[in-house]
């Protein structure tokens, strides 16, 4: 029988460490990276370690322990049988904010819990004026985002689409906890902007290369959403289609749908061990 949920701290279970543990909760300071895992393979493997290593680097000025990481990862969806949403966070449990230059030993918190399906269920985005700190890391000052996100739904909306500047010429950025492309009916337009670029987004773009789909990077205002076909949003957790933003809405584009599908599975799935 598949586990409730594991949960281990530098490979032991968490819940022997309760000071680890309250450290992570009480700092707030660390970083981590979310996959899908099935089988005991994860897509993009290697881009999720360089997050990790980037992350390190810049928060605690030390190198990743990748084999260690690995095996932890490995350890952690073993546990669920193979198939789980993993999420790896490293922080560090002596970690002051009154000296956040001291040299510190991060900690590797891996959280394996239950596979998260595809949605696929299409999503109607509220355009929202906010661009994350430090968008380039994925940490873990996550508030906002979940904020943003419940007024959204308040607003009668399914999320909050982010948004840099005000009015019409506000540049879109990215999602809550995703990336956006748009369809021109020839090919895919990525927002340029401060944004986290997921690793997902970036296998999608892979894809599509093999594909022989153009792909740009440019800057996308507001005011130049209703002349895509269509959007979509991106994340770990698969693809989904966005039928509003704001005001503007798109239809159907059934070709969009086969590309991207065609492009997600392209993707080489690597073995956490």
């Amino acid at each position: 029988m598949q586990a409730a949920g594991t949960y281990l701290l530098n490979g032991q279970p968490a819940a022997s460490d309760p000071h680890g543990l309250r450290a992570l909760a009480q700092a707030n300071y660390g970083h981590f990276t979310s996959l899908q895992v099935r089988g005991g393979r994860a897509p993009g493997l290697g881009l999720h370690l360089a997050r990790l290593r980037r992350g390190n680097a810049e928060l605690f000025d030390a190198p990743l322990d990748e084999a260690r990481v690995r095996a932890w990862m490995a350890q952690a969806a073993a546990a669920m049988g193979g198939d789980c949403s993993l999420r790896v966070t490293v922080f560090a449990r002596d970690f002051d904010h009154r000296q956040p230059l001291r040299a510190l030993q991060p900690d590797v918190l891996v959280a394996a819990t239950a596979p998260v399906a595809a949605v696929g269920r299409p999503i109607r985005v509220r355009s929202t004026a906010f661009v994350r700190p430090f968008p380039h890391l994925k940490h873990v000052a996550t508030f906002p985002l979940f904020q943003h996100r419940r007024l959204a739904l308040q607003a009668s909306f399914d999320d909050a689409l982010f948004v840099e500047g005000a009015g019409l010429e506000a540049r879109v950025v990215e999602g809550t906890v995703w990336n956006i492309g748009f369809w021109d009916g020839h090919g895919i337009t990525w927002p340029e902007g401060p944004a986290l670029r997921g690793t997902a987004e970036q296998l999608l773009q892979q894809g599509l290369d093999r594909l022989d789909c153009p792909q740009q990077v440019r800057p996308v205002a507001l005011a130049d959403v209703s002349a895509f076909f269509a959007a979509f949003a991106i994340n770990a957790n698969g693809v989904q289609r966005i039928t509003a933003i704001d005001a503007v809405e798109y239809g159907i584009s059934p070709g969009l749908d086969a590309l991207l599908a065609s492009a997600t599975a392209q993707a080489r799935w690597e073995p956490l061990a």
